[in-house]
């Protein structure tokens, strides 16, 4: 346990891994024989750590013969991505499953409507170009209301940063977040055919500060790894075995045509600041407590606590269950 007389050493976000690792596996387990009532579990994979890191995890639980992994590539994937995600089904022991998305994106309308609210804000944005969008930079030295930019290249190369318009950035996300449902569907439609679980792979920071789309990669049966923070998620991954190119990937969407961090997208500190920040923060800590751990000032972290409680509120819509008029509640369970 931590000691509460010094609670912000880094130190405190050191996991057991082997520990960990027991625990999951088990609840992994037991999830399936009485909660869920499934054969195994399915969960879609790209080479990023979190997903990395269940998948090892479902294995060393239930056999490779149990889990089933999907490639779900897009025409704007990163092939990485796809060469990644491979990598990681030959360590773990598993033959991953290709569905391309592609076509159900298209036809969908993801890729028109994005470009067609892009090309409102920038007239010249067509066929071509390439695009990502951004937080604005520079929470920790000045109080700002958090607002979102679009960067967008030319294909000669020629780059272009511009602030979004709400609407204009509601249309983006609208449709880019298609990929998330998509791919969710399509892991359902493994798991209903086979009795299987669809297992997600969030870690704390997603969960918490509300990274994730309702429908999409925030839909799952089980999540193994919702208690571990960033940080702790690559230590498994070292604790697992899994491949240095897996363990060296700096965390990204893989959801815009240019490449983008996720601190850039989403969380505006490298995550292992942010780790140390929601963990003072959700133990109580004070500003200049915080700060110490953290080597930024007081105001800095005020700013930090701030954005944190903002995104807290985040989450909740997000995870919150649908308005009913009056509560049913079938054998225990609510609706």
């Amino acid at each position: 346990m931590p000691d509460t007389a010094s609670p912000f050493d880094p130190s405190h976000l050191t996991l057991d891994c082997a520990a960990a690792a027991r625990e999951i596996e088990a609840v992994i387990r037991q999830a399936l024989a009485t909660d869920l009532r499934r054969q195994g579990v399915v969960l879609g994979v790209s080479g990023g750590i979190d997903s990395s890191v269940c998948a090892a995890l479902a294995v060393r639980a239930l056999g490779p013969e149990r889990v089933r992994l999907l490639l779900m590539p897009e025409k704007e994937s990163s092939p990485e991505s796809t060469r990644l995600g491979r990598l990681l089904c030959q360590s773990v022991g598993v033959e991953p499953v290709m569905e391309t998305i592609t076509a159900p994106l298209t036809a969908l309308g993801c890729y028109d409507r994005r470009d067609r609210a892009i090309a409102r804000l920038i007239p010249e944005f067509g066929p071509g170009w390439k695009q990502k969008i951004g937080l604005a930079a520079g929470l920790l030295d000045q109080d700002r209301v958090n607002y979102f930019t679009i960067t967008v290249q030319s294909p000669e190369g020629d780059m272009r940063t511009v602030r979004m318009p709400v609407d204009v950035y509601l249309e983006v996300v609208a449709a880019t977040n298609l990929k998330q449902r998509v791919r969710k569907t399509v892991e359902y439609t493994h798991a209903d055919a086979l009795n299987y679980a669809v297992l997600g792979t969030p870690n704390r920071l997603e969960y918490e500060l509300g990274f994730f789309v309702r429908g999409g990669d925030g839909l799952a049966d089980l999540k193994p790894i919702a208690h571990l923070y960033k940080s702790q998620v690559y230590q498994m991954a070292a604790y697992l075995g899994l491949p240095d190119e897996i363990r060296a990937q700096t965390p990204s969407t893989d959801t815009y045509t240019l490449p983008q961090t996720q601190e850039e997208f989403y969380y505006a500190l490298p995550y292992r600041q942010l780790d140390m920040a929601l963990y003072a923060y959700n133990q109580g800590a004070t500003a200049e407590q915080c700060a110490a751990a953290l080597g930024i000032t007081p105001a800095q972290v005020a700013r930090v606590y701030k954005d944190i409680g903002l995104k807290h509120r985040t989450s909740a819509r997000i995870l919150r269950p649908a308005v009913m008029v009056q509560p049913v509640a079938v054998d225990g369970v609510a609706a």
